[in-house]
């Protein structure tokens, strides 16, 4: 894992927008309509290029591909594993149900937009296992040979893949007999995905939206007892899907959903914290830029992490256009330096992705690239504060 050693360094959470013609090509794909995958394929490394380059540019010091060539952060396990059939319509989010009118718009703007659909994702109707461990090599290795080519070989970089639990939370299960053999399942197709990214050299980033989503979601009106209990099982189920990987090799994504709403129903990170450090990773990306978990920082220093771990935080909000001020950068790093007690375990980053399914994000491209030029420049003046 890297450190702030004599400044903060700066990341990002995983994908960066998508071009309109790539996004396009997924949406066809996803709805069934007859698509070309070499053009697919073709649209997909050239985007990845062009982030790539682009992340560079920003002066951004850990970086990855952008998901670009996936249509969404976990939909895309469907064309690599085996089992995936249909479609569901996804349980409402708990916060939506008490604002009909807000639901009612978000939804009509969410589906007159063009792109993948995270609310209708795949049904599981047979036995999940990975098809072919090349698939999960080639993302990889594209993306260091992008660096070679880019003249950055040796650029701090990461790759992501989903948690087992957000698959099985959204992929309704219609064929195992109970969710621990569907976790199984899953977690044993994950390990190369997993494992691929280790191999190449990148660290790992594991996306663990469930971990908090899924407490306002599939199990909205329940007794938070049997979320806990789920948030144990996930956290199982994804150390054992790393137990070959050094921990300080993993870092960890954890969030209350990617999406604009009230938020109101959501379950308290220091609710939820204490098992969620129970994982074997060597740090966790948390956002602390959006309005409804802004305050949750001041967790890390009741609860504080391990003394080998590091924090990601999250001052960026992925969900706005406004551009945050440096300065604003800035204090929300020194916030965070406060409660975890240590400047070299704080990294900048943001709250998540900025276009977690494609065509769905909610910032331009544009602004998207200078919220992250001003990531840049408020850990630089942390730093002089700071070091």
């Amino acid at each position: 894992m890297l450190y702030s050693k004599d400044r903060i360094l700066t990341t990002h959470t995983g994908s960066l927008p998508r071009p309109y013609a790539l996004l396009q090509l997924y949406g066809k794909r996803i709805r069934g309509e007859a698509v070309d995958d070499a053009e697919i394929t073709r649209a997909g490394f050239d985007a990845m290029r062009h982030v790539v380059k682009g992340q560079i540019d920003c002066g951004l010091d850990i970086i990855n591909n952008g998901e670009q060539q996936r249509e969404g952060f976990f939909l895309y396990v469907e064309r690599r594993m085996s089992g995936f059939g249909g479609r569901w319509k996804r349980y409402p989010r708990g916060d939506y149900l008490a604002y009909p009118m807000l639901h009612e718009m978000m939804v009509r703007n969410t589906f007159e937009r063009e792109g993948a659909n995270g609310q209708e994702p795949p049904r599981v109707v047979g036995e999940v296992r990975y098809l072919d461990p090349k698939a999960a090599e080639a993302e990889p290795r594209e993306f260091r040979e992008t660096l070679a080519q880019l003249s950055q070989p040796n650029h701090a970089a990461f790759l992501t893949a989903p948690s087992p639990g957000i698959i099985a939370a959204a992929c309704k299960n219609e064929f195992y007999p109970n969710d621990d053999a569907y976790f199984e399942a899953l977690v044993n197709a994950l390990r190369y995905e997993y494992e691929a990214v280790i191999n190449a050299g990148f660290l790992l980033q594991v996306d663990c939206p469930d971990l908090a989503l899924e407490h306002h979601r599939s199990f909205h009106g329940r007794p938070i007892g049997e979320f806990l209990n789920f948030v144990e099982r996930v956290v199982a189920a994804i150390n054992a899907g790393l137990a070959n990987i050094p921990r300080e090799k993993v870092r960890m994504h954890v969030c209350w959903g990617n999406y604009e709403g009230p938020h109101d129903c959501d379950v308290p990170l220091e609710k939820i914290w204490p098992i969620i450090k129970k994982t074997r990773v060597g740090g966790f990306v948390l956002p602390f830029a959006n309005a409804r978990h802004a305050h949750e920082y001041n967790v890390l220093k009741k609860m504080p992490l391990d003394d080998n771990q590091i924090i990601v935080a999250g001052v960026i909000d992925t969900l706005t256009n406004f551009v945050e001020h440096p300065e604003v950068v800035a204090e929300r790093l020194q916030r965070v330096v406060a409660a975890v007690g240590d400047k070299t375990r704080v990294l900048g980053g943001t709250d998540c992705g900025f276009d977690s399914t494609a065509g769905q994000g909610r910032v331009a491209e544009d602004v998207a690239w200078a919220k992250l030029r001003s990531l840049v420049e408020g850990a630089r003046l942390a730093s002089e504060r700071l070091f």
